[in-house]
């Protein structure tokens, strides 16, 4: 069966064979041994509000970096309640090898989510993956067929979908009806959050794989800039701007909304101003997702110097309705009526006194923190009712491929028609053939109709 074919097919035709090495029945039965692929800055944030709302046991971590995982190891012991350090790997392989894993945490880079992913779900695994949920629309296609062929839970960081003070204003002002009809929703990103250095590049740090860390992802000489963390400022290892911060937005949008698919996807953009430095993402990028059957454009854009056009809203979404306007952030929110009544506000829930030991976190986000929770909590209901979670890998599917199709439709100059059901651009060979990027070898690509 070849992709197209795959596509014509569905999902829904797939067959359902029992899961790999740990049962179905044993994940259902126990979930609370856990494993975390990617020893970083967010792996860490997501894991240790794990460890708050759930009697989970770490047993395993994975990270081709020595000195984070060995620093990870140590801080899930002074964690965890049974203080016993995880057992520690540097091939994620291995480590699902191993038959006394639950639930397996994806918190790599982005170019290395869909392999590991595929690999939880054959071997029996729910999965707690990051967004987006991979470089390419193929491979998000193949994340999404592994799921349902495997019948595993997968929850997707896209935590805006559990964030109190955003479901408390989809609730107040959008489900009912307050804005009346929503033909606009400006989304954007005006961080300085592109890298602006050019520093030389060295030989890796020695206890750092640069090899294994490299993975699928095309090979370029090791740099300062890219390990740890800004790797983001590149486009081998991701999405630009667009896959990093536009998908949180969208996938708002989307979820208040009850949106699916953009019909049209336009972009254009460039590096117009910080030309000097060694990142190669745009430093400037508007995109347009079309919904002509809902009446409605979402218009991102994102600027990586100067101001924000709004202070207290400089990564947002801004709901324009015919009878008023609501303005999103992780931060807060504000209504803002177009005639009669008084404006409303709200704030982002902060639970330190109920978590004391997130005033302490080094770097962790005070106020996303009460977001994560709800969402493993969400995470653990769809794992104990074998249902769907809130960010669902077939919401975040779609939001991430229209982050990257918007990327394909700036290179090539031209808006793009999605066929959501063939999961195609239509008429466009060309488009099309940008679906998968090419892997490095050993690594093969994944496959939606072979997973």
């Amino acid at each position: 069966m070849d992709r197209r074919s795959f596509l014509k097919t569905g999902i829904a035709g797939l067959a359902l064979p029992a899961v790999g090495l740990h049962s179905a029945g044993a994940a259902e039965k126990e979930s609370n041994r856990v494993a975390l692929i990617g020893c970083g800055w967010y792996g860490k944030s997501v894991l240790f509000r794990h460890i708050q709302v759930a009697p989970i046991e770490v047993v395993a971590l994975c990270d081709v970096d020595r000195l984070m995982l060995a620093e990870t190891a140590d801080m899930t012991a002074g964690r965890q309640a049974s203080r016993k350090r995880p057992r520690t790997y540097a091939d994620y392989r291995e480590l699902l090898a191993k038959e006394d894993v639950d639930i397996v945490q994806i918190s790599t880079p982005d170019h290395w989510h869909a392999l590991p992913m595929i690999e939880a779900v054959k071997t029996g695994r729910d999965v707690y993956v990051e967004k987006p949920i991979g470089v390419d629309v193929v491979e998000g296609q193949a994340m999404l067929a592994a799921a349902r062929k495997y019948r595993r839970v997968v929850q997707v960081n896209t935590q805006r979908r559990s964030t109190p003070h955003l479901v408390e204003a989809r609730d107040k002002f959008i489900k009912t009806g307050r804005l009346g009809k929503i033909a606009m929703v400006e989304i954007c990103c005006y961080y300085h959050m592109r890298a602006r250095q050019n520093p030389p590049d060295t030989d890796p740090p020695e206890y750092l794989d640069w090899e294994r860390w490299t993975g699928p992802a095309p090979m370029r000489p090791y740099n300062a800039l890219v390990h740890p963390r800004r790797w983001r400022s590149f486009m081998e290892y991701g999405n630009g701007i667009v896959g990093d911060m536009c998908v949180h937005m969208l996938d708002t949008v989307r979820w208040m909304m009850d949106l699916g698919w953009p019909k049209h996807v336009s972009s254009s953009g460039g590096i117009f101003v910080d030309k000097e430095s060694k990142a190669n993402i745009s430093d400037t990028q508007t995109a347009t997702f079309a919904y002509p059957e809902d009446d409605l454009n979402v218009v991102w854009t994102h600027r990586s110097w100067g101001h924000p056009p709004d202070k207290d809203y400089p990564w947002a979404a801004i709901f324009y309705g015919d009878k008023g306007t609501l303005k999103t952030s992780v931060h807060r929110y504000d209504f803002i009526p177009r005639s009669g009544g008084d404006p409303e506000h709200g704030d982002a829930l902060v639970e330190l006194e109920k978590y004391p030991e997130d005033k302490t976190e080094k770097e962790l986000e005070k106020h996303v923190a009460p977001a994560i929770r709800q969402h493993l909590v969400d995470f653990r209901q769809a794992i104990a009712t074998r249902g769907r979670p809130v960010a669902d890998i077939e919401e975040a599917h779609i939001s991430s491929a229209s982050c990257i199709l918007a990327n394909v439709a700036c290179d090539l100059g031209r808006t793009l028609q999605w066929d959501a059901k063939m999961g195609q651009v239509v008429g466009d060979d060309e488009a099309n053939r940008r679906l998968a990027r090419p892997y490095r070898t050993p690594w093969v690509h994944p496959d939606p109709a072979n997973v």
